[in-house]
């Protein structure tokens, strides 16, 4: 057996929601609630019933690529060959890593708190990789200077997920272009930035920064399991420069042949409709309800300004033990902060996208085992 897999420590995620039943709150698990358009799905097979279900090109069907290009237009990656789809955005994510990375002489540096993915990835291949923490309560939780002081001799690539899963927090444009100038006049090799965008169409707040438009060495990645409510279709995409992107190819032609044909048929008619964020008004409604609820209930919690989490303090240190007492005893699923980063230990990862009197009741449980458990105010 490969070491490094035996060794990769089991999903803790998964893991909690193993445990959820019939009556559980579920405020856990990543995944949308709301159900799809099915006048896609019929538009789509109607074209299976036209043009069959078989293999497309390894890095998806051209009209899907280009259309992928054209609605997001970044600067010199507007093309469809400067686009890979994927089996949903974590191949894209591996793809990225493996291909622009070589463990023998690189770096991975990562902006935390973040999804665990990047991580695992690094470690399972054998890259070297450090973390930059900032405080998502700071004045800026994407500082742009702390990830410049944090660039090493052997960093080549950056990720950084903005919206942040789990905070909900979002890179600025003044610190994403502040970091676009930091890293072009180091001169040299190139550092690429992986910007993880699969929250890029769930944001409350005007000021959000695409990194691809102020950063030529970037790769974004995105797809339509969060925007939406396609989590089991499977769809995501890499869009990057052409040197990139064609190394990218190489690999997912390896790793998955080709993306789902019928998948893609779907995601083509998401972009003709221009659909990507036609689910956005339901989840902010979704977090006024949440913040509402929390600022009644007196909760402390991180302002999300994007994707669809609320990170609560429940205080103490062992947010892990935490989480698993919490559905045991209080039958509520949420994930502990410190899976993402030591700073939020003492922190759960609550989703909001259950329904609103579930939203309230789960709060209140959290609060009333967090006073119980911990003894520590966790008030605002």
């Amino acid at each position: 057996m490969n070491p490094a897999i035996e060794a990769l420590e089991p999903s803790v995620i998964r893991a909690l929601n193993a445990r959820k039943g019939p009556s559980s709150i579920d405020l856990g698990l990543g995944e949308p609630t709301l159900r799809p358009d099915l006048a896609l799905f019929e538009r789509a097979t109607a074209r299976v019933a036209a043009e069959g279900c078989r293999y497309s090109p390894a890095p998806g069907f051209q009209d899907l690529r280009a259309a992928i290009a054209a609605h997001y237009a970044y600067p010199g990656m507007d093309r469809a060959e400067n686009v890979c789809v994927t089996t949903g955005s974590q191949e894209a994510v591996y793809v990225a890593l493996r291909c622009v990375l070589d463990p023998a002489r690189d770096e991975l540096l990562i902006v935390a708190p973040t999804f665990t993915i990047y991580g695992k990835i690094a470690e399972v291949e054998g890259i070297p990789f450090r973390t930059v923490e900032i405080d998502p309560r700071g004045e800026d939780p994407f500082d742009p200077e702390a990830i410049l002081a944090a660039i090493g001799p052997k960093t080549r690539l950056i990720a950084i997920c903005s919206p942040c899963n789990p905070t909900g927090t979002v890179m600025s444009r003044k610190s994403a272009r502040r970091l676009a100038e930091g890293l072009l006049a180091r001169g040299g090799e190139p550092i690429v930035v992986l910007h993880d965008e699969i929250y890029r169409e769930l944001v409350y707040t005007d000021d959000v920064a695409e990194i691809a438009r102020v950063y030529p060495h970037t790769i974004a990645i995105n797809s339509l399991s969060k925007s939406n409510a396609l989590t089991g279709l499977r769809i995501g995409w890499a869009i990057a420069p052409t040197a990139i992107i064609a190394q990218m190819v190489k690999l997912h032609g390896l790793a998955t042949s080709c993306p789902n044909t019928f998948s893609q048929y779907v995601a083509s008619e998401v972009f003709a409709a221009n659909a990507l964020a036609s689910q956005r008004p339901w989840y902010a409604a979704q977090r006024t309800t949440a913040l509402v609820a929390l600022d009644e209930i007196g909760l402390d919690y991180i302002v999300p300004e994007g994707a669809f989490y609320a990170c609560v303090r429940v205080g103490g240190t062992d947010t892990r033990s935490f989480a698993f007492e919490l559905i045991e005893k209080r039958d509520v699923v949420a994930i502990p902060g410190d899976l993402f980063s030591p700073l939020l230990a003492g922190w759960l990862r609550a989703s909001f996208v259950a329904p609103p009197p579930e939203l309230r009741e789960g709060f209140a449980r959290i609060a009333d085992f967090a006073s119980e458990r911990t003894g520590v105010l966790t008030a605002r």
